[in-house]
């Protein structure tokens, strides 16, 4: 008779039927990854055919086979009962004592006769981790086990969860017939996580299936809490380009409050596992350090060429040795399966009042009835009108995810097992808000909206939404260049995804306002800030950095990087900072800084600012954080933009400074545009051709300047048009100069996608490119593609064509 165990150093991949999806996964990475300096616990497995001997030598197949018969398949109304009747009869079963024999033979060999060395005991199916299904979080997991009695009642309780009440209906939502899956069960000795951290990742953005970024997720101590969603956890995205040139790859950090710590109980507890509170200092550092999260990347990256897939991975660190490793890995099972040409666009079309926000899970807009539940067994009625709002999703609330409209809870990131399977059965969620469970009624009417990028938000009441499939595989880029204008780092990665040429304008006034929020001379002179409430606010903010003014690169930075590593290799132009004197006021220290002014529309706004004692501190900054994107990180395809500048000795003075701080013209294939939105820069476009790389034309300003109207005014609003004669003279006029210089000129602006006659004109006129915000982008395409055609039409090829 064939061995019931099998060891590690002889499982590979295509031993799924004989140790499970989990178990071939490890094997084949214990003996094929290693070399290549991946870290895998060792350990075994029992195999299938120890499970059905188990089965057949308690003579209970035949009678599970029954109960299961017994199942109400329609609306799963006793799968508790049934659930339960499975269970009892593997409990009440014994081991062989040839199995367990075996069993004992192979701890002891895994742990140099130590009876008392601890262990992961875990459930491997024999249908996990297929395409289709991943079986996240249906069977049982026991760490901390230790000796031999231990370790054999574990495997026998993994065994009885392959009929956990969220396996069956898993199994029967999925089409597999029970009486096929077996339960294969690994033991691995125990990595000391609990003495350091653990967490999750995936090789691709788990929201959009974007290919190009790894997360990385953790918390302090053991994974479940991580996986259970108990608590928020510090998370990484590491853009795999960057890895693989041997830059510097993290593209972002959040730290995550990491409220509970889980760690092993001692002999004189209750449990084998304790979840206790984590220490402040250590809620306030991130579980890992950046050479940390770039090893784990590097291992991401070489298990998922290996397996040629998209891969869902959890780690651990050892708190003892200080060493990581990988205890797990399966494909992703969400974004393998979608047609990513065909996008399910959701928008609302009226404003609400914020009640929470969290993590989106998904990109959807659900309007239903919150439905206060402390656990699965709360449950009354349910239907797809439904909104599970409550404080943390288990695998036990599985079976009821499948009858919702949403979920919301308190806990959990956008790795936790609520996020993992919302996204595999596509209910829309928002977990990790904290207070949604105090701040939402039982029996309210709230709006969720997961379509506002990263962050999702519960509104109050019943709001207006509109939904429309797009099918990117019919729609034919034009010669004209379409490109994105982009603010939100939180929607890069989905808007990427797009038909796009690129960005042609990165607002950086966005991620200032959200991201760094403070102003950046408060950080340079913060000595001069005099409100007590202005310097606790900023002293909390920047809390975890020695030097201030490192705050504010560090999170400019990000939000660049973000949208830069998104639409790579293609080009994004980032525009230096242009907010008026009274935005400006408006950040966190700012009032100290700023003068106040009876027209900041035409006052002390971009380039004039950045060679300005008044701000040249704050500038450097804005250079330092744009060349940690290019250089560091390694983010070429970014681009400078200078904005509203007057004179051509202006534009010199900000190409020096700029150089002054790093950012030298050409070096690293530098390039820097400038906007044409003044009339000094459309009469002397040729010679801010000879001190810039590209133009791009912003339509609003040079509009309000060539008419003498202020935009913002609401008197004179109604003769603002870009349509009007003069406007589109001096639009002509630059990008005719342009051609003969042949510098590179786009426009930014609504105009070519509200007025189809205008996209015309700028097609004729021989424009390079027209950057749209992403509501307009489809619209704008057609109206250029449509302009195109009608100049081949009727024999009129523009000059640019």
């Amino acid at each position: 008779m064939e061995k019931g165990i099998i060891k590690f150093s002889e499982i590979g991949i295509n031993d799924i039927a004989l140790v499970g999806g989990k178990n071939a996964s490890l094997g084949e990475m214990h003996n094929q990854l290693t070399s290549k300096g991946i870290q895998i616990p060792n350990g075994f497995a029992t195999t299938s055919k120890a499970f059905w001997n188990f089965l057949n030598e308690n003579s209970i197949r035949g009678p599970l086979q029954q109960v299961l018969l017994e199942l109400d398949t329609d609306n799963y109304s006793n799968l508790n009962i049934i659930g339960k009747k499975a269970r009892k009869l593997i409990l009440e079963a014994k081991l062989s004592v040839k199995i367990s024999n075996e069993i004992i033979e192979a701890y002891l060999s895994l742990c140099n006769n130590n009876d008392s060395c601890a262990v992961a005991v875990r459930s491997s199916a024999t249908a996990e981790d297929l395409p289709d299904a991943s079986f996240a979080g249906q069977h049982d997991t026991f760490l901390n086990i230790k000796g031999k009695d231990e370790v054999l009642d574990a495997v026998k309780k993994c065994f009885a969860s392959l009929y956990t009440d969220r396996a069956i209906k898993y199994r029967d939502d999925k089409g597999f017939k029970h009486g096929d899956v077996a339960l294969s069960v690994g033991v691995q000795k125990m990595v000391r996580a609990d003495k350091g951290c653990s967490g999750v990742g995936f090789t691709i953005e788990p929201e959009s299936g974007f290919e190009n970024a790894i997360l990385l997720s953790g918390v302090w101590g053991l994974g479940e809490n991580i996986v259970q969603g108990t608590i928020n956890p510090d998370e990484f995205y590491v853009f795999k380009p960057s890895l693989k040139l041997g830059k510097y790859p993290i593209l972002q950090k959040k730290l995550g409050d990491k409220k509970l710590t889980m760690v092993y109980g001692t002999d004189t507890d209750s449990s084998p596992i304790l979840n206790i509170s984590t220490p402040s200092h250590l809620q306030e550092r991130y579980v890992l350090s950046d050479d940390e999260i770039i090893a784990l990347a590097q291992w991401a990256m070489l298990i998922e060429e290996h397996y040629k897939q998209p891969m869902d991975i959890e780690w651990a660190k050892d708190g003892i040795t200080n060493e990581l490793f990988i205890i797990q890995a399966r494909p992703e099972t969400v974004h393998q399966t979608r047609n990513k040409n065909v996008h399910i666009e959701y928008r609302l079309l009226e404003k609400g009042k914020k009640m929470v926000n969290g993590n989106a899970v998904g990109s959807k807009i659900k309007v239903g009835k919150a439905i206060l539940l402390k656990s699965p067994k709360d449950v009354k009625e349910l239907t797809m009108d439904s909104i599970i709002v409550t404080d943390t999703i288990t695998p036990d609330w599985d079976p009821l995810l499948k009858q919702v409209g949403g979920i919301v809870t308190n806990k959990g990131g956008r790795t936790s097992h609520a996020a993992i399977v919302a996204r595999e059965l596509g209910v829309p969620a928002i977990v990790g808000c904290g207070n949604a469970t105090s701040m939402i009624n039982n029996g309210d009417v709230i709006t969720m909206s997961c379509a506002e990028g990263k962050t999702g938000y519960v509104y109050e009441g019943q709001l207006s939404y509109e939904e429309q499939e797009i099918d990117f595989s019919n729609i034919k880029m034009p010669k004209v260049e379409a490109k994105m204008i982009l603010a939100d780092p939180e929607k890069a990665f989905q808007l990427s995804f797009y038909p796009n040429n690129g960005v042609g304008l990165l607002r950086m006034e966005f991620i200032i306002t959200h991201m760094a929020q403070i102003h950046p001379m408060a950080l340079v002179e913060y000595h001069k800030i005099k409100e007590a409430s202005v310097q606790k606010e900023i002293e909390l903010l920047t809390k975890n950095y020695k030097d201030k003014t490192a705050y504010f690169v560090d999170k400019l930075a990000e939000g660049i990087a973000i949208i830069a590593a998104a639409f790579y290799p293609k080009e994004v132009i980032v525009r230096l900072s242009d907010f008026k004197t009274n935005e400006y006021a408006n950040l966190l220290g700012g009032k100290e800084f700023e003068p106040a002014e009876e027209n900041p529309m035409l006052g002390f706004r971009g380039a004039s600012r950045y060679y300005s004692d008044l701000y040249k501190g704050g500038f450097a900054l804005e250079c330092a954080a744009i060349k940690k994107v290019r250089d560091v990180i390694g983010l070429t395809n970014l681009k400078v933009m200078v904005p509203f500048c007057r004179t051509l000795g202006e534009g010199k003075k900000v190409i020096d400074i700029m150089e002054s701080n790093g950012l030298k013209r050409g070096a690293n294939g530098l390039e820097v545009y400038t906007m044409v939105e003044i009339p000094s820069n459309v009469i002397l476009a040729k010679e801010f051709a000879e001190i810039f790389d590209g133009f791009s034309i912003g339509s609003n300003d040079l509009t309000q300047l060539t008419l003498g109207i202020d935009r913002d005014s609401e008197i004179m609003g109604q003769l603002f048009d870009e349509n009007d004669a003069a406007a589109k003279r001096m639009i002509s006029m630059a990008i005719r100069s342009a051609k003969k210089t042949g510098t590179k000129i786009g426009l930014c602006g609504q105009a070519p996608s509200d007025f189809p006659e205008f996209a015309k004109f700028l097609v004729k006129e021989g424009i390079d490119s027209i950057s749209f915000n992403p509501d307009a982008l489809l619209q704008g395409i057609e109206n250029i593609n449509k302009a195109e055609k009608s100049f081949v039409t009727f024999g009129m090829a523009s000059s640019s064509n």
